[in-house]
């Protein structure tokens, strides 16, 4: 029996995660992202997805971020007929993700053929696929909890555990045994997909109790990075929210709509509580988000202690209260560009790339009064890396605009571990069987440099996977 493994995307970069071990002539895929980043250039790297999907035996998705889900309804137009493997979280926020892109793609095909008929120019650009793929997907959907272990195949065992990313996101441990009564036969492979770190609210530390693996495939987003705590974080945003309050500005937080969404309303609820900031408005201008904060409530089985020590047992609403609200409709959208500050916007998407953040920025970032807060990772080539850098005049919607809002940069709220988090958990888990470590979904400096650390740390037999390389286990 020889196995071998393989990366279609998040090799030597972040997203469009899709990581495929091959028994003999059988494969199995780890995650089934989309590319995210410059427009046309993760558009031309979606659209060349290819996979002998009848070969494909099963799809494991470790949780439900559009680099680790977007392309499945793409996966099952191509053909793919076989079970998708999730938690019951990580299927449904995965279904929300899905269906959104969808939407995304068909109105950015509708707003583009306007464009183009305007100049007289033929229109050519199709969406990857529309709702009806994605329903094709979601049907496709098996779902396993937590700590259960499933035969996948007669002789691959698949077993989910917390990787405290974000909510119902996991780490796959996958069990390869040609003879069952044979435990030395086996071959161990843990994909960590994206994680965590310890002390999040809302969700979970880590799991460190999976069985002893011979082989990791580790994320490295953070690879050479340090985190603040969330201490700080509390004291960060406490402190940017008066300054805001102070100009009576306006602070525009471009939030992913999975899990910082939920995160920022989670702690701006017990600021409000604890009379730390001043009661200012606070809006989620996300029907995304929105959505899945429906979904975080009906899985409370996802969440960690200290949500039910701060809100469950005294009867409240971890993400609800006075001064927030939810707006789903353009019209409400357009509004809040119209209102004074000070108060808060919490806009998708994440990265600034898409969604109604971007006309947020558009009426916001040239006021100095204003605030810009980037709570998140920020890819290359995207809008919201350039901000972050500091550019003095960035291109939003086609137009230029001079960058005088104050951006604020908080790296304590992110949901990847750092490099010093990543090590303390190989040091908790047991590596007694471990043979080699290969580095995924980072960015090249990153890794070269985590895996640095790494040798530092007794951890010597590292590997970067390049994309489409084999590696023989």
């Amino acid at each position: 029996m020889a196995i071998k493994c393989f990366s279609l995307g998040a090799a030597q970069e972040v997203t469009g995660s899709k990581h495929i071990f091959q028994i003999d002539d059988r494969m199995f895929m780890v995650d089934c992202g989309a590319f995210q980043g410059k427009r046309k250039e993760s558009d031309q790297k979606n659209r060349n997805f290819q996979i002998d999907t009848d070969r494909l035996e099963s799809v494991i998705l470790t949780h439900g971020h559009l680099d680790h889900c977007g392309l499945l309804p793409l996966l099952t137009k191509k053909g793919y007929a076989g079970n998708i493997y999730a938690t019951p979280a990580t299927r449904d926020i995965a279904n929300l993700v899905m269906m959104d892109s969808a939407r995304i793609q068909a109105h950015d095909a509708e707003f583009l053929a306007k464009q183009a008929a305007k100049k007289g120019e033929k229109f050519l650009w199709k969406p990857l696929y529309d709702e009806n793929d994605c329903v094709a997907a979601a049907n496709q959907i098996v779902s396993l909890s937590y700590n259960r272990k499933m035969y996948i195949a007669p002789d691959v065992q698949l077993e989910f555990f917390d990787a405290g990313h974000i909510l119902g996101s996991s780490f796959a441990n996958i069990t390869i045994n040609p003879n069952p009564k044979n435990p030395d036969a086996e071959t161990r492979i843990l994909y960590t997909g994206d994680i965590g770190r310890k002390c999040k609210p809302i969700i979970r530390n880590p799991a460190i109790n999976m069985p002893a693996p011979d082989y990791i495939f580790l994320e490295s987003t953070y690879g050479n990075k340090l985190h603040d705590n969330h201490e700080f974080a509390m004291k960060e945003l406490e402190r940017i929210v008066r300054d805001a309050c102070a100009k009576k500005g306006k602070i525009i937080i471009p939030s992913f709509a999975v899990e910082r969404a939920q995160e920022l309303v989670f702690y701006l609820h017990l600021l409000t509580d604890k009379k730390k900031i001043p009661v200012i408005p606070i809006y989620v201008d996300s029907p995304m988000a929105s959505n899945v904060t429906s979904v975080f409530r009906v899985h409370p089985e996802c969440y960690d202690e200290s949500v039910n020590e701060a809100f469950l047992k005294h009867h409240k609403n971890p993400f609800g209260f006075s001064s927030l609200t939810f707006t789903t409709s353009i019209e409400d959208s357009k509004l809040l560009n119209k209102k004074e500050g000070p108060m808060i916007i919490i806009s998708a998407d994440g990265m600034c790339e898409a969604g109604r953040v971007l006309y947020h920025l558009a009426n916001e970032i040239s006021n100095p009064k204003n605030t810009v807060m980037i709570v998140g990772y920020m890819a290359e080539n995207t809008l919201g890396r350039r901000i972050f850098e500091g550019q003095k005049e960035v291109k939003i919607l086609g137009d230029m605009y001079k960058v005088n809002a104050t951006i604020e940069r908080c790296n304590a709220f992110s949901a990847h571990a750092d490099y010093n988090e990543m090590i303390e958990w190989l040091g908790e888990i047991d590596t007694s069987r471990l043979k080699k470590i290969f580095l995924i979904h980072g960015e090249k400096e990153q890794q070269q440099a985590f895996k640095e650390h790494l040798a530092q740390a007794g951890f010597p037999n590292v590997e970067i996977v390049e994309e489409e390389k084999e590696y023989t286990l």
